[in-house]
Formats: structure tokens, sequence, C-alpha cells
């Protein structure tokens, strides 16, 4: 846990923003944490999606990563409204710089982390990931992973995810909440 720039009061009041690779479990980890905790849950992709009109692939296609980008970081500055809650955001929007600085200032923020086998098992399930339409999805996996998982780790706590009962997890963060 990196809580040098968490208050033991931030951990109950700040909003709490899920970061990490795709796959890890961001949502469906954070629909069952912000049950446990009675608090709103909000998918930032979902967010993205209704703001856009068009779905993640379709903003990728017609617009290409860097609009998205900076279309995700101005939606996550707008979920970032002094209200606690659950946020998942998408595996990128932690590696924008404007975007983490804002998260980490204004947010309790947890790094999902999961070994490759278990992102590329996950990831296979569906198929809306734009960054993983051209190639292996190992290969990128591990390739994006090396890059972003460096950042991540700037995140206040970092929770290890094992292809489990998300319930493991859920507890996990718990324990780091407590």
């Amino acid at each position: 846990m990196n809580s040098s720039r968490l208050s033991p009061d931030d951990l109950h009041s700040k909003p709490i923003a899920l970061v990490g690779m795709m796959g890890v479990g961001k949502t469906s980890i954070g629909k069952r944490l912000a049950q446990k905790l009675h608090l709103p849950f909000i998918d930032a992709d979902h967010e993205i999606v209704e703001a856009a009109g068009l779905s993640i692939p379709e903003i990728f296609e017609k617009f290409g990563e860097a609009h998205f980008r900076d279309g995700e970081r101005r939606v996550i500055s707008r979920l970032f409204d002094g209200k606690r809650k659950i946020i998942a955001t998408g595996g990128g929007a932690f590696i924008n710089d404007e975007t983490r600085a804002l998260m980490l200032d204004r947010a309790v923020v947890i790094w999902l982390d999961a070994d490759i086998e278990t992102l590329v098992d996950r990831t296979a399930r569906k198929g809306d990931r734009p960054l993983l339409a051209n190639g292996d999805p190992r290969e990128i996996l591990t390739q994006l992973a090396a890059v972003r998982n460096p950042i991540y780790a700037q995140a206040h706590i970092h929770i290890k995810s094992q292809a489990s009962p998300h319930e493991t997890t859920l507890d996990k963060i718990l324990k780091a909440l407590a």
C-alpha cells in the first residue's frame, strides 16, 4: 500500500477508483465493492459510451485512441465530483498523466493486478477490446503490462487478483480499506 498520500479519513471519504489492465475485473469487482460499501457504482467506459453515443470500438475506429483518451479524461474528471462512489476506469485511463494526477488527488486509487494468463483468459470472453483486435492477445497484453504496470504502481493500494472467485479479491480490498 502506498498510503503516504492518503490520510485515514481519505479511505472513508474519497471516491474509490479501480485501475488496472483490461480483464482484471474492475467492473465486476467494482459492482460488488459498491454493494458491500453501500455506495453508487459507475463504470467510466459506460459513461464514455453514453457521452459519445458510440461504442468504444467505434470511437477507436472513427477517431483513434488519442481522441478516445481525451474524452475519457474529460468524463473521469466529471465523475470526481467530491461524492463518495466506486469508479471502474478503463485500462488506459490511469496512464494519461493528467487523468492520473486527478485520480491520485481526488480518490483512493486501487490497482487491481493479475498475471497475463488470467488476463488472456478473461479478455477472450469479450470481443470488445480494440487494443486486442489486431494481433496475439497474449503478446499485446504482455507488452501493455510491461509499459503500464510501473505506472499502475503509483496507485495508493495494490491488490493482486488471481484466477479465483471475485470475493477473494473483494476481501483483500475491504481489508486494505479498513
